[in-house]
């Protein structure tokens, strides 16, 4: 885009003075009003870019635009025009003179000419990265900003609209002491909630770890409430230099705003009055009942706060007079004056997750004041800077890549994941398919961005069910980084144990024992025999041994297993969990029910604690206590729990979900062995109608409601009614798993059984002999 560029004949684009992987931020002059305007442009798609990413991406543009244009507040970025044109979609704002709330932190941070505190009261710490990396606001700043993004607040949730995405970086202050909001790019409208679920639910910008609400971390419902949270740990941030959850990695950041109360700011940084401390571990209560009702209510506890603490010193809020201009000067502040200590190891299932942008740290690219990117899109550009390159790969001749191509890619990457954890994977497929082609040839076969969007290809090809598939793409994926990273990397092990899992989800199951037996190896070798890492492999070997019918050695391993990862994890971990499944699972295969329904019930009382009372794999273990009190006798309990199931799954997943449509086949199932037959058949006949329409005729699941239907008509004396049904079941089977398969085989025994009972013997002779025929096998004697 050039700089004499007219937009729509109007906007004339003056200076370059933001970048993104999506498009761009220039200063330009209103030519119809002869003023200075900010111009947010969203680049067009490249030829190669995936449409639905592109869609989602435009859509979302619009909605900011479409908000943002509906506002007008001092404390809210104005917007001025919106359009599209020659393809380009544009966004009109006011120009603005100042720093965000992040940037703020990062100029302190790099501050060294003054050796005090904010606060005018002690000595500054050494300066070291660790120092840098954490000197907050004044304590009169921080409050200032508190007061006046409340206020924008409570004009937003007025009108109807949460902004979802408050953090530092969406936060502005000007160079008059003006605080405002900006980027209000996944905003919900109160009216228009059904596209705002179709614009957020691919996960792209669903907020920011750092400072998301417990309930939007469970998926739970949105209010003005969870603004609220947010707002809270930026104040957090600002008044410590530290966001209330300061881990490395996003799940346990995730973890952390879900299931830990945070420290009080005061621990962090010494001299905060106590009714800050009161006010912000308010917005940072879990539930959103137990956080103020409003922004207005907690404009009034601020009021309040500053009334009954007075002006006594530094315990009490400061009054706004002495709220100070903002300067580029002020010093830094580290609480406590040393590095804080080293954050305890994290379990491997936090791992390979990123934190997002929190507002704290040193940036490569810093643009000099003023900067009027700031606020305007978050993480959505950065300061353009065309000195910034990188290097190619060592050992090619292939040009450096462009920062920009690779922030795209790496932006692209993550919304695949996104679309993945919602379970979209058809979609998270393609997604990934695209990035691995472009970075394939920007970057390199072997490189390991490269290598591990082909991971994700084939994790989203296993949970679409192409398992061959996804096996060839982890294999290949493991030779490249066995060859890039070393046939040993924690890396090149993960892909390696990919390959076993799809070989064991293929049937080739001592092919996987061989691949697991190695990887296990290598991973106590380099890793240690407790390493979360090693112990998950030596679990996937345990449930291989059980499917290769070694029950008794599956239930020793896995015993191990849930022990060592109770020891290292804690009881209630979800792995620890699955390990505890798996030995249900083995004693219920080795016979043991009574154990397998005691280790069942501990797993689905540990989930319902760790995980939710609704959250999948609890009500998968509660399935499974279902099963083994069906299997003591004891049906009418296991009906009373299938009763229960089906309300839940029905609630959480909808009542054609398959999951709840398996439930209701347990229900039925048990109200025949209560001798119920008739109300037995008429569920059977219901679930079957469902599971055909839901997952096909051919599908497993509706062949086995279809048998049920059979054995409910045989136990009614309806005979010859089952014996159509158990023909249909044999003649699917022998067609979809073929005519030697065990199912197959096991059909036609039922097939003999109702032809002996409607007399018809000879018949059912022929039969059984031609099952055992299959059964031996071609060239077996007789």
């Amino acid at each position: 885009m050039a700089d004499s560029r007219l937009i729509q004949g109007r906007y004339r684009l003056l200076d370059l003075i933001g970048r993104g992987g999506m498009g761009e931020v220039w200063r330009a002059r209103d030519e119809s009003l002869g003023r200075q305007v900010a111009v947010k442009c969203l680049k067009p798609p490249a030829p190669q870019q995936d449409r639905s990413f592109t869609r989602i991406m435009r859509e979302r543009f619009r909605r900011e635009a479409r908000v943002a244009a509906a506002l007008q507040h001092r404390g809210v970025t104005v917007v001025h025009d919106f359009g599209e044109y020659d393809g380009v979609l544009y966004l009109v704002m006011e120009l603005l003179e100042g720093r965000n709330l992040s940037q703020l932190l990062e100029d302190r941070a790099r501050d060294t000419a003054d050796d005090r505190d904010p606060d005018g009261t002690g000595p500054r710490t050494a300066d070291t990265a660790e120092g840098r990396r954490q000197r907050p606001l004044s304590v009169p700043e921080v409050v200032d900003i508190a007061e006046q993004v409340t206020d924008a607040l409570a004009y937003t949730h007025e009108q109807g609209i949460v902004h979802r995405d408050l953090k530092p970086a969406n936060i502005m202050r000007l160079t008059d002491g003006t605080v405002k909001i900006c980027d209000f790019g996944i905003a919900r409208l109160g009216h228009d909630i059904g596209f705002t679920a179709r614009l957020t639910g691919t996960g792209i910008a669903m907020g920011t770890p750092h400072y998301m609400s417990p309930e939007q971390i469970s998926g739970g419902q949105i209010d003005h409430r969870s603004d609220l949270y947010s707002l809270g740990c930026v104040l957090y941030e600002i008044a410590t230099g530290r966001p209330p959850f300061d881990l490395p990695d996003t799940w346990s950041v995730l973890v952390g705003h879900r299931d830990t109360d945070p420290e009080p700011p005061s621990e962090h940084r010494a001299g905060l009055p106590a009714s800050f401390d009161r006010i912000v571990l308010g917005l940072l209560a879990k539930t959103p009942e137990e956080r103020p009702a409003d922004a207005a209510d907690l404009r009034r506890r601020m009021a309040e706060a500053r009334r009954v603490a007075g002006p006594a010193g530094r315990r009490a809020l400061p009054a706004p007079h002495e709220r100070p201009a903002l300067t580029a000067g002020a010093a830094p502040y580290l609480p406590g004056g040393g590095p804080e200590p080293a954050a305890p190891p994290l379990p491997a299932w936090t791992r390979s997750m990123t934190t997002g942008h929190k507002a704290v740290g040193l940036s490569e690219l810093r643009a000099t004041p003023p900067d009027h990117t700031a606020g305007l899109t978050g993480e959505w550009t950065r300061p353009a800077d065309p000195r910034a390159t990188i290097a190619a790969p060592a050992g090619t001749a292939r040009p450096a890549p462009q920062p920009e191509h690779l922030a795209a890619l790496t932006t692209r990457h993550n919304a695949g994941l996104s679309l993945g954890r919602l379970g979209r994977w058809e979609e998270a497929g393609e997604v990934h398919r695209a990035v691995a082609a472009e970075r394939a040839h920007t970057l390199g076969p072997d490189h390991p961005d490269t290598l591990g969007s082909r991971y994700e290809v084939g994790f989203t090809l296993s949970r679409t069910g192409r398992t061959a598939d996804a096996l060839r793409e982890f294999s290949a994926v493991a030779e490249g980084r066995a060859r890039t990273l070393g046939a040993d990397h924690p890396d090149t092990l993960a892909a390696r144990q990919e390959t076993a899992y799809a070989l064991g989800q293929l049937g080739r199951h001592f092919e996987a024992h061989e691949v697991f037996a190695a990887v296990l190896a290598a991973r106590e070798r380099t890793m240690g025999p407790d390493h979360p890492d090693t112990l998950r492999c030596r679990h996937n070997l345990a449930y291989n041994l059980s499917r290769l019918g070694r029950l008794a050695d599956a239930h020793r391993l896995a015993h191990e297993v849930a022990v060592a990862r109770a020891r290292v994890l804690g009881p209630d971990h979800p792995d620890t969990l699955v390990s505890q499944y798996e030995v249900a699972y083995a004693l219920g295969q080795l016979g043991r029910w009574p154990e397998a329904l005691s280790v069942y019930r501990e797993v689905a009382a540990g989930r319902a604690q760790a995980l939710g009372p609704d959250h999948p794999d609890t009500l998968a273990a509660r399935y499974e206590v279902g099963i083994s009190l069906g299997r003591l006798d004891r049906s009418a309990e296991a009906l009373e729990l299938y009763r229960g199931l089906v309300e839940d799954r029905a609630r959480a997943h909808g009542p054609l979900h398959p999951e709840t449509l398996r439930a209701r086949h347990g229900l039925g199932v048990n109200l025949g062995r209560l001798a119920r037959w008739e109300e037995a058949l008429t569920e059977a006949r219901e679930v079957c109608a469902a599971r055909e329409r839901v997952l096909g005729p051919g599908h497993p699941d509706t062949l086995v409601s279809r048998r049920e239907i059979a054995v409910g008509l045989g136990w009614l004396g309806r005979w010859t009614e089952a014996l159509t049904v158990y023909r249909e079941v044999a003649d699917a089977r022998a067609r979809v798993l073929g005519p030697t398969h065990p199912e197959a085989l096991a059909s036609r025994d039922d097939e003999a059984h109702c032809l002996e009972q409607l007399g018809r013997s000879a018949e059912a002779a022929a039969l059984y002999r031609q099952v055992a025929a299959l059964r031996r096998g071609p060239g077996r004697g007789h």
